[in-house]
């Protein structure tokens, strides 16, 4: 017979704690140049650019964790000025408007895109939020990601779905 539910069972993840998780090992399957660090002792900056849809759980994820040794700071952008000094940057699309501006802003820069909008690996968006039947899944934009000296772990590659036609 199984276990029984009882209340000490912990409520399922929510679509955002999912996502916020992602981000994190986004980070340990993605390496930068070292050109995108101003210092061997540099913060890993996940920056987060217009509505926040994660609340506290992002930073609950990556709290006391680190990226190839390096510190992990969440960052939180309402406008795209300060954005340049992030490693991971995921766009809410809340700057769905916005988001040519911003990627050209970032054209040539090592920052890995992340978003949930339609047609942002089209739009030059790297890493793309997709739901499939009950599943939160990601699209891969690897020619972009290499473009900007991204180097993207086959590991990471594997669980890519493609994109729809």
């Amino acid at each position: 017979m199984g276990a029984a539910q009882g209340s000490a069972q912990a409520p399922p993840p929510t679509e955002y704690q999912i996502k916020a998780a992602f981000l994190y090992n986004f980070a340990k399957f993605v390496d930068w140049p070292a050109q995108a660090f101003e210092n061997q002792k540099s913060e890993f900056i996940i920056g987060i650019l217009g509505d926040n849809p994660f609340g506290e759980d992002l930073a609950r994820i990556v709290a006391g964790k680190n990226v190839n040794e390096r510190t992990i700071s969440i960052q939180k952008f309402t406008d795209s000025e300060d954005i340049l000094k992030c490693h991971i940057l995921f766009i809410s699309t809340s700057e769905k408007n916005r988001l040519p501006e911003i990627i050209e802003k970032l054209k040539g820069r090592a920052v890995l895109t992340v978003s949930e909008m339609e047609r942002f690996n089209e739009s030059g968006g790297i890493i793309n939020f997709v739901r499939e039947a009950s599943k939160i899944r990601f699209q891969i934009n690897d020619p972009a990601a290499k473009a900007i000296q991204l180097k993207i772990s086959s590991k990471l590659m594997s669980l890519a779905v493609s994109a729809s036609p």
